[in-house]
């Protein structure tokens, strides 16, 4: 589906009132970095990524894309469902019983869009780069794309998967980091730093880009298109992408404390209050 900037940053913010819409609803989910990473989603299957519908499992001369860090699935069921591999009206069965749409997502329901099991940090990365190999293998010419959150980095499974990747020369990868500095118990800095990321992963022999405004849409178009061309020159991309968590509703951000929180009735009235559109197609 290819849409004009502005059709899209409208989107963003209709994924945004899904997200704290579809949390709010059932006391449950992670807002905080689904906020934060709408524009990489919405870049991604807006713009950026070839991919095919109907969905197909095996994905073959198609894009692939992975989320490793799974607890984020409101800003990836939100996105698959506007860009219809699924009904939007399913978002209301978010983390309901009998539901496709788990807290972290899950093939066994068979749910458009998803190609693995995720929510267990720190193995998306292993995935992705089995995926990658397999279409080299295949003579395929796409690409695999991640996403991982920078507290998963403190997964020691990550650094094996970063050495192996560049060991073996998986040049058909981009693994973008959602950089904003903070997790579940505070910010990355305080629970185990991870030091000069960008040195570290250009040391394990990556290559690396880094976008700052990555709440930016137009800036993370222009940082992932970088990074495509960069593939095929013998070396993994990583794509450093610094966001805000909550970002979009002011009393979510510059914090950690909405990493794993609802907000209530009274907070959901703000937060949608914060996110207008011309058009809302809310299910």
């Amino acid at each position: 589906m290819s849409k004009n900037i502005e059709e899209l940053k409208s989107l963003s913010t209709q994924i945004r009132r899904d997200i704290v819409r579809m949390v709010h609803a059932v006391n449950s989910g992670h807002p905080g970095g689904s906020l934060g990473c709408v524009e990489y989603f919405t870049a991604l299957y807006g713009k950026v990524m070839n991919y095919n519908l109907p969905f197909t499992m095996e994905g073959k001369n198609e894009d692939l894309f992975f989320l490793s860090n799974g607890h984020i699935s409101p800003v990836f069921y939100s996105t698959l469902a506007r860009f219809n591999f699924f009904p939007v009206a399913e978002l209301a069965t978010f983390r309901k019983l009998d539901s496709r749409l788990q807290g972290h997502p899950t093939t066994h329901e068979g749910l458009p869009g998803i190609r693995v099991a995720s929510g267990s940090l720190g193995q998306g990365l292993s995935v992705a780069l089995g995926a990658a190999q397999a279409k080299k293998l295949d003579g395929d010419k796409s690409i695999v794309y991640s996403l991982h959150g920078d507290g998963e980095l403190q997964e020691g499974q990550i650094w094996e998967a970063l050495m192996y990747g560049a060991a073996k020369k998986v040049d058909n990868i981009i693994a973008t980091i959602d950089y904003n500095g903070r997790q579940i118990d505070g910010d990355t800095d305080d629970v185990l730093s991870l030091g000069d990321l960008h040195a570290k992963l250009e040391a394990f022999g990556w290559l690396v880009l880094e976008e700052k405004n990555g709440n930016d849409l137009e800036a993370v178009i222009a940082i992932l298109e970088k990074a495509k061309s960069e593939t095929g020159n013998g070396k993994p991309v990583a794509i450093l992408l610094h966001t805000e968590m909550g970002q979009g509703i002011d009393y979510m951000m510059g914090s950690h404390a909405w990493h794993g929180k609802a907000p209530n009735d009274e907070q959901l009235t703000s937060a949608l209050q914060q996110l207008q559109l011309d058009e809302i197609t809310d299910y």
